[in-house]
């Protein structure tokens, strides 16, 4: 694990069309606009701090990518999107991690569709932000870092 602080924040399916993808559901802001904010979170508790930010819409490209997160991050931030609902690939992934996981959502999936209502990543994460849009990513890096912190 670095000796800096290093949160990777990982993206799921569809998340590339924010901003114009159901905005009413998922805002306004662009995946670009939420990396920005998570850099700037970060920077603000720690000006050490390193954020890495990805998205895919493949399935395994997130898996390798929470595979390389073993040795290379110090947290994990992901929003599985619609994995969350039906990966038993990211969940064995996530898993195999001892860092710190926090599952992000935009939206509250306890308040939309049924099929949402259930996360195979939930179970082995850390800790669950859902329901405050792009605000929910700073969130996120504030309680990434402060889990860093009590294991060090």
């Amino acid at each position: 694990m670095p000796e800096t602080p290093v949160i990777h924040v990982l993206n799921g399916p569809n998340l590339n069309l924010l901003g114009v993808r159901e905005p009413e559901i998922y805002g306004r802001d662009t995946l670009a606009d939420i990396e920005q904010r998570c850099v700037t979170a970060a920077a603000a508790i720690d000006a050490d701090a390193t954020v890495v930010f990805r998205q895919s819409n493949h399935e395994g490209v997130l898996v390798d990518w929470i595979q390389e997160a073993r040795e290379a991050a110090s947290a994990l931030i992901i929003n599985p999107a619609a994995y969350g609902h039906t990966s038993v690939a990211l969940h064995d992934a996530l898993k195999t991690l001892s860092i710190p996981v926090i599952e992000l959502h935009l939206s509250n999936p306890a308040t939309r569709e049924a099929f949402r209502h259930h996360s195979h990543v939930s179970s082995v994460a850390t800790g669950v932000i859902a329901g405050f849009g792009a605000a929910g990513y700073e969130l996120a890096v504030q309680a990434a870092l402060t889990k860093i912190r009590e294991r060090a």
